[in-house]
């Protein structure tokens, strides 16, 4: 062997060492792909589904949690005792968890983090989820004692939400940028506009995670996103935006193209409150314009399951009502007609996520069909939560709501959507109570048939996950039983 062969074989086997140690550090790292930025990282002070896809079981922990499956397990807390007339629970703490900043995660943090949830002053998104909590006491400082005002049969459910978390005194004043928890990975960085980065936590106090670190990258443009999952600048998109594209990554063995369900009844959002959409008539004369086949096959790729009120298909209390609002523009035009209809233009308002853009292009050409002039104004995430979510200033929707088993959402007249029927709210009370399986399912039917036959929304279809990943991960979700991008159980395979 010549000096200059040796000298290259050298070469050779160092470039080789070098690219065994970058695979070795790419496959304990991943980039995930999001369409949406959050506003702010704190889950237990914004209504954004894009929080949680960043914080939920990597940086922040409840007394429960949800699992892949959707049922929901012990987190903080090991386990509980819950008393005979059920409205009582006494949560047991793991021991030694500590939050990121290194202080002790005890029974006054539990505390402090559901009396922040329920209080009067609170800006939690989901603060109706604590409006059953009458007392929170700390036995000892890994016990925890609820008292509920009565009986809830959901109630370790929505402990495991994310607007549920636990969080400690001293994190809140910076909690928006800076979030602190007790989860397996730590917060790092958030260059707004682009990503988030966290990294493993080295004192984690349960199982350590397989990834030292993971960034969130933010492309809201389906053709960036499915370029840059093309071009391996990202590892993983779970939910993909670009559904016309998915058969090309079915096609290419670099890929795992994954399909799961989600909890995202997707619904054409009518303000109740606004103009002639507070009469029936004319929410049910939309209702009938609609073609749902037609906006899941044009604005989904076919991905999608009809829905007729707002549960969750694969929900064992779903019941399918899409005949109540069946396509039948001719029924339209005769409900505009008794009406009496001036054919004053509708504003249908849209968030940027790409099943709203598209079907609300759809949707749009087809109230027109029956007469309702649709105008059609694009907004983006933050404007869409400011003048529609909180301030209630539109008449048409379309959105997603992803959080699990969120019919009680009717019974807010405060909400959006602006829907007040006291009868529903009556029985929504008494479901929210029963623990009873066969009369909880009852209850679902009549909570389901109300609000469809009120025409409250537009009920679209239980929307798709529809996720891209390079093939060599492991552990991402395929369903999305909360917005959750959890990556505890995520690997590469060598």
């Amino acid at each position: 062997m010549t000096i200059k062969t040796k000298l290259a074989a050298l070469a050779g086997g160092f470039a080789i060492a070098a690219a065994s140690s970058a695979a070795l550090a790419a496959n304990s790292t991943i980039t995930v792909g999001m369409q949406l930025e959050p506003p702010n990282l704190d889950p237990t002070g914004g209504a954004a589904a894009a929080i949680d896809e960043v914080v939920y079981a990597n940086i922040f922990e409840g007394l429960t949690r949800f699992s892949a499956d959707g049922s929901v397990r012990a987190a903080l807390a090991h386990s509980w005792d819950i008393s005979e007339d059920g409205t009582a629970y006494t949560f047991h703490l793991n021991d030694g968890v500590k939050f990121h900043d290194g202080t002790a995660m005890d029974a006054e943090d539990v505390k402090f983090s559901l009396d922040r949830a329920r209080g009067e002053d609170s800006t939690n998104a989901q603060k109706a989820l604590f409006a059953g909590i009458a007392n929170v006491e700390v036995v000892d400082s890994l016990t925890v004692e609820v008292t509920l005002s009565e009986p809830d049969g959901n109630f370790l459910t929505k402990m495991a939400w994310g607007d549920a978390v636990v969080v400690a005194p001293e994190s809140i004043e910076t909690i928006k940028t800076h979030p602190v928890g007790t989860g397996p990975f730590v917060f790092s960085r958030w260059v707004q506009g682009d990503r988030v980065e966290i990294e493993r936590n080295p004192n984690y106090w349960g199982e350590p995670v397989a990834l030292e670190s993971a960034t969130f990258k933010f492309i809201s443009d389906p053709t960036a996103a499915f370029s840059a999952v093309m071009a391996g600048d990202v590892d993983a998109f779970p939910n993909f935006p670009s559904t016309e594209t998915l058969s090309q990554f079915e096609a290419d063995p670099r890929f795992a193209v994954i399909v799961g369900s989600t909890e995202g009844e997707t619904i054409l959002s009518t303000n109740n409150k606004s103009g002639l959409l507070g009469d029936m008539r004319m929410r049910k004369a939309i209702a009938h314009a609609i073609d749902r086949q037609e906006i899941i096959d044009g604005a989904m790729f076919g991905y999608g399951t009809p829905i007729g009120t707002h549960f969750a298909p694969h929900n064992p209390d779903y019941l399918d009502l899409t005949g109540v609002s069946a396509h039948n523009p001719e029924l339209s035009r005769k409900l505009l007609e008794e009406i009496g209809y001036d054919g004053s233009a509708i504003r249908l308002m849209l968030p940027p996520p790409a099943y709203a853009r598209r079907g609300g292009e759809i949707i749009a050409d087809q109230l027109r069909a029956v007469g309702i002039p649709t105008e059609i104004s694009n907004f983006e995430w933050s404007q869409w939560l400011e003048q529609v979510f909180r301030n209630k200033d539109y008449d048409l929707t379309i959105v997603s709501h992803t959080e699990p088993n969120d019919i009680n959402i009717y019974a807010r007249p405060e909400y959006y959507f602006q829907y007040d029927n006291p009868e529903f709210q009556e029985i929504m009370s008494t479901y929210s109570v029963t623990t009873d399986a066969e009369m909880r399912q009852a209850l679902a039917h009549e909570l389901q048939t109300m609000i469809a036959n009120d025409y409250v929304n537009g009920f679209l279809f239980q929307l798709a996950k529809t996720g891209v990943a390079n093939a060599k991960i492991s552990g991402l979700w395929p369903n999305s039983p909360t917005q959750a991008n959890d990556l505890t159980g995520v690997s590469w395979s060598d």
